[in-house]
């Protein structure tokens, strides 16, 4: 564009002294493209952002909030509401990971950590992946025996066949399989609507429950522990950071497949976790029935919270740090304010990991050698995952990612060139 195209912030005044009728029809025609290249922006990023959105409309939120509201009514909508503002914080943030850097957390992760500590992240991410499948497939199965009779077990081997069309979808673009989900959300939303009209329940116990934290003993606690992992799920960091980069976005440096470099198509690797998820669903399912398959999709959720600070703390640490992010590393009020809230869901974890455990181990049946070897075995790893939490956090980021774009960048006293 020339230099004459570029609109000036004193246009009105330059028209007001003598500027011709054919200079103001420029500058309206600037505006406009400005206004219409927003907007298509705008609009460019609905895909990537509905692909997220079903994240909290699977069926372990639903299992999660069906569970909690069958036992405490509206009592624990306040844990939703704050997981739904910290996902909204911590997904902004995973999203300007992507876009500023060009790269999506787990790429940071490979570069930023040693290999033994990627493969570790790499397969907590995997269990988080087929953590979250597990309620998809159970759900799935659950919506066909209610709708068509069909056992739980058949809805699960069914829900394995359905994977294998979405992902054959993905072979005909992102956007085609963007648009699919889009109206599955929208046909989501008009269900939940009808049946909130329907229900109609009170708004001063909604607001009660929203507005008033409570928890009622342990039974509550794991409750909101699963609300909160099926909300703000780990994977999901890593899903959104790197949807993002579907779109044509400049980006300050160029990335590459996650964090071990792996070369494997999208389609085998999706096809593998959905397989593995299909297996416990399965058998969970033709042992216990409908009442284990819908436990399973509680612990699952629980797992997921667990899994939350190995995508969390990285997330952060990065998107905060000057060297990765540069003028657009998070603002002190974001940090704080994630920081604090991704800290309590830590400790809360730690807690009900801690006592839980104690008390399972003082009045379970087994015999006492067996209760002796369990917690030889369980405390340990307890404590290897509250040292893996801190050395996350603790860890000062050392690899530089970020890149200045092209005349952003100055020359300090000594003629050298500092990057900004």
């Amino acid at each position: 564009m020339a230099e004459e195209d570029v609109v000036r912030p004193n246009r009105h005044l330059e028209i007001a002294h003598g500027t011709s009728t054919d200079e103001v029809e420029k500058f309206q025609f600037v505006d406009s493209a400005d206004e219409k290249s927003k907007w298509k922006k705008f609009i460019a990023y609905f895909g990537p952002g509905f692909l997220v959105s079903i994240a909290y409309l699977d069926p372990a939120n639903l299992e999660s909030d069906l569970e909690a509201g069958a036992k405490y009514k509206y009592e624990l909508l306040w844990v939703i509401l704050l997981a739904c503002i910290f996902a909204l914080i911590i997904q902004s943030r995973a999203a300007n990971l992507g876009v500023v850097t060009g790269k999506h957390l787990a790429e940071h992760c490979r570069t930023e950590y040693p290999r033994k500590i990627n493969y570790i992240l790499w397969l907590l991410a995997e269990a988080a992946v087929i953590a979250s499948d597990i309620p998809e497939v159970i759900g799935t199965a659950f919506a066909l025996d209610m709708l068509f009779h069909i056992p739980v077990w058949v809805g699960v081997l069914l829900t394995g066949l359905s994977t294998l069309l979405l992902l054959g979808l993905q072979k005909y673009g992102i956007r085609k399989l963007e648009l699919v989900i889009t109206f599955l959300v929208f046909t989501m939303a008009g269900c939940f609507f009808a049946e909130l009209g329907h229900v109609k329940p009170k708004s001063t116990e909604v607001l009660k429950g929203m507005f008033v934290p409570q928890l009622k003993g342990n039974g509550a606690t794991g409750l909101a522990i699963s609300l909160f992992g099926a909300l703000v799920m780990p994977h999901n960091l890593f899903l959104h950071s790197a949807l993002v980069l579907s779109r044509k976005i400049p980006a300050s440096v160029s990335g590459t497949d996650g964090f071990l470099d792996l070369k494997m198509k999208p389609f085998y690797r999706n096809l593998i976790t959905r397989g593995i998820a299909i297996i416990p669903s399965l058998v969970v399912a033709i042992i216990s029935g409908n009442s284990g398959t819908g436990r399973l999709i509680i612990i699952c959720s629980m797992i997921l919270s667990f899994e939350l600070p190995f995508a969390l703390i990285p997330l952060l640490k990065f998107t905060s740090s000057k060297i990765k992010m540069g003028p657009h590393k998070n603002s002190i009020a974001v940090t704080i304010l994630a920081w604090l809230i991704g800290l309590i869901l830590i400790v809360i974890n730690i807690f009900f990991l801690s006592t839980g455990f104690v008390d399972w181990l003082i009045h379970n049946d087994l015999p006492k050698v067996a209760s002796v070897l369990i917690g030889l075995i369980v405390i340990p790893a307890m404590l290897v995952y509250i040292v893996g939490i801190l050395y996350l956090a603790i860890r000062g980021d050392k690899e530089i990612t970020y890149v200045a774009p092209v005349g952003s960048s100055r020359h300090n006293n000594e003629g050298k060139i500092d990057q900004i």
